[in-house]
């Protein structure tokens, strides 16, 4: 289970005591997630999930994050909102570990997407970059392009022990994306982890979008290549158009694409593949065997990356083929 930092029943009670939810009725630590260790807690006024930050989330970062979150809700994105104690603060302190309660919202996140689920999230994802135009504050994506090569030296040839030349694969690709990585395209607030578990459906209707936990300034059309990634292709890796096709054209419905972010499209789908590809590997070459959370397979990525360098094109992913 994926509870990093345990709770007493005495220290949860006193902490819920400082907001307005009622008695503590109980709670459960959640078996997922990676980045943080959350519970589900009951109390008189309903559920709601209590988080606990972990050394991977700076600190300095936290009020942007559940800022962003509060922003979205109240612009009627389906965003949980922090919840704020009695003296107006969303961040606070539990068991030596910065923590914030939230707003549970109902739904499930979905193993298998299909075409309505990713139509679903091409215009919830526009919805949200509208409404983050309106947000006063900036974070710089520490996972951008620029911290590409620092992460990728930090563990250079180690990498052939997950697959032979896979050192020389990253080090190619990487100098590539570097000198064709734009910089002018529209920017704002960006999700950068929109992955299906990411998302809460009651049906085929989105119902949350959650994890904004590396929310941050970008261009627009990078959250695109993200979920490119991450929603259109099969278990076996085999990119589906029909699916990129209804998030596309789902999203341009609600904003439309600017002339270079359709032709900018195939990079960024290429980068944000590169950007997923280095951090698995690492994390694969860095968590111990006795971690909670089994890393993830960094091949899917590099599988991913080899299909995006050979389109030439946005039609290539069922964009403007009508």
């Amino acid at each position: 289970m994926a509870v990093y930092t345990e709770v007493s029943d005495d220290e949860l009670a006193a902490f819920v005591a400082t907001y307005d939810l009622g008695a503590l009725w109980s709670f459960k630590g959640i078996a997922e997630g990676v980045e943080n260790t959350n519970y589900l807690v009951h109390t008189e006024k309903g559920p709601y999930i209590l988080t606990l930050y972990e050394k991977r989330v700076e600190r300095e970062d936290l009020p942007f994050f559940l800022g962003l979150m509060e922003y979205l809700a109240a612009q009627g994105l389906p965003c949980p909102t922090p919840v704020r104690d009695r003296r107006g603060e969303m961040l606070r302190e539990l068991a030596d570990r910065p923590a914030a309660v939230i707003e549970f919202l109902e739904g499930l996140w979905v193993r298998r997407p299909g075409v309505p689920h990713c139509a679903a999230l091409g215009r919830s994802l526009a919805e949200m970059h509208l409404a983050g135009l309106g947000f006063d504050r900036s974070r710089a994506n520490r996972l951008s392009v620029g911290s590409w090569r620092p992460l990728y030296e930090s563990f250079g040839c180690e990498a052939d022990s997950i697959r032979d030349g896979l050192c020389d694969q990253i080090a190619e690709e990487l100098a590539a994306l570097e000198q064709a990585w734009p910089d002018t395209l529209p920017a704002g607030i960006v999700h950068a982890d929109l992955f299906p578990d990411n998302v809460f459906f009651l049906g085929q209707e989105i119902s949350g979008l959650i994890d904004f936990y590396f929310a941050c300034n970008d261009m627009l059309a990078y959250d695109i290549g993200i979920c490119l990634n991450a929603w259109c292709f099969e278990s076996d890796n085999a990119f589906n158009i029909t699916k990129a096709r209804a998030l596309l054209n789902a999203y341009t419905e609600v904003r439309p694409f600017s002339d270079d972010e359709f032709d900018a499209l195939p990079i960024l789908a290429r980068g944000a593949a590169l950007r997923f590809l280095l951090t698995r590997v690492y994390d694969w070459l860095n968590t111990s065997k006795e971690a909670l959370v089994r890393p993830k397979d960094p091949i899917e990525y590099l599988r991913k990356l080899r299909f995006h360098k050979g389109v030439e094109s946005a039609r290539e992913y069922g964009l403007g083929d009508d």
